[in-house]
């Protein structure tokens, strides 16, 4: 169904979480933060764009990112998860809808994300092609509990809100 004046506004909810590993860049939003591990996937493993692309499909009704880039296409393999991100946000134009506003949380113990959080905002906007003041991202850490609290992963959760354009 393509957006309407009867169905204004949908939201959406994305999870992804990748393991830390040497030898490869940590890529956080669209963002290489300096560290000594990245995060272990098929693309960039950019959990925080994963996790955004995941929201606006799922606000959607449409399959994750995986049906769409499949860790099985050798093709893909190192992708620029922004390109990911791009996809959901055409996926979402073509079906009559626009992005409204995004809130993200990146879960980490290390390293310390804060300093970078403007850097991801300023990529994650561009990549939508929405205003820096319509995404949210914040930090925080896992407080030592789970994978995640020993430092062996990274994990992110975003929400988004899509609005018709019939409405905007």
């Amino acid at each position: 169904m393509y957006g309407d004046e009867n169905e204004p506004m949908r939201i959406g909810y994305g999870y992804d979480i990748h393991r830390l590993v040497e030898g490869r860049p940590l890529v956080l939003g669209g963002v290489v933060i300096p560290c000594e591990f990245g995060l272990d996937g098929h693309s960039d493993a950019d959990c925080l764009t994963h996790a955004l692309a995941d929201a606006i499909f799922g606000a959607l009704s449409l399959p994750d990112i995986g049906h769409w880039f499949p860790n099985t296409d050798p093709s893909i393999r190192g992708i620029d998860s922004r390109k990911i991100l791009e996809k959901a946000v055409q996926e979402a134009v073509t079906r009559g809808w626009t992005v409204g506003n995004v809130d993200c949380v990146v879960v980490a113990e290390h390293p310390r994300i804060g300093p970078h959080l403007d850097a991801m905002r300023a990529s994650l906007s561009a990549t939508m092609g929405i205003r820096p003041d319509q995404v949210g991202v914040k930090a925080t850490t896992n407080e030592r509990v789970g994978d995640i609290g020993r430092g062996l992963a990274i994990a992110a959760h975003a929400i988004c809100l899509l609005k018709s354009v019939c409405d905007v």
